[in-house]
């Protein structure tokens, strides 16, 4: 499926939520939790219980100089999404980073991972002014590739940083895409 069929839609404040859209990526978020991925739960099952305070805080502090929503719909309905944030502290003002990247399980394999990295990549370059993202992904997860082959690159780990089960840690990896 080409990216052409998706929508994006840039969320920067809190009134850009809707109760639909809302309710629509706590269910991706929950879902996606669930079917083991990597998005900010790392001990599943989770229910709207869960998910919903954290996606509030998300929620809570859009603007646009310092945290969007990326949205990918397809036939009207949410596929994927994503937050960018960066801190508007001069020092460390000129890079940002990902949060919580994610696509419906269904629809996995038809590049709306890779079409929303290459949007927020288009957003945070010449929209935000940013020079370049970070990211932490979890280790032994298959992300690795998935980032390097969209020019990620990796530039460190804290091993072990992650403790999903007692003797299953995991490696907390560190990447970059630099320059944007």
């Amino acid at each position: 499926m080409a990216a052409e069929s998706f929508t994006f839609q840039q969320l920067t404040t809190p009134s850009d939520v809707t109760p639909q859209l809302r309710r629509a990526l706590a269910e991706c978020w929950t879902e996606v939790t669930n079917a083991g991925g990597a998005a900010g739960f790392p001990f599943p099952p989770v229910d709207a219980a869960t998910v919903i305070p954290a996606l509030d805080r998300v929620i809570a502090l859009l603007s646009p100089d310092t945290s969007r929503l990326l949205t990918a719909t397809m036939d009207g309905e949410l596929v994927g999404w994503l937050n960018v944030r960066r801190d508007p502290f001069e020092l460390i003002a000129h890079w940002g980073t990902l949060h919580h990247v994610q696509t419906r399980t269904d629809v996995r394999g038809r590049g709306i991972g890779r079409a929303l990295m290459h949007e927020v990549r288009k957003i945070t370059r010449d929209e935000m002014g940013l020079e370049q993202l970070h990211l932490a992904a979890r280790g032994d997860a298959g992300l690795e590739d998935f980032y390097g082959r969209l020019g990620w690159k990796e530039i460190g780990r804290w091993p072990g940083a992650l403790r999903l089960a007692p003797g299953d840690d995991r490696d907390e990896i560190l990447l970059i895409l630099a320059p944007l």
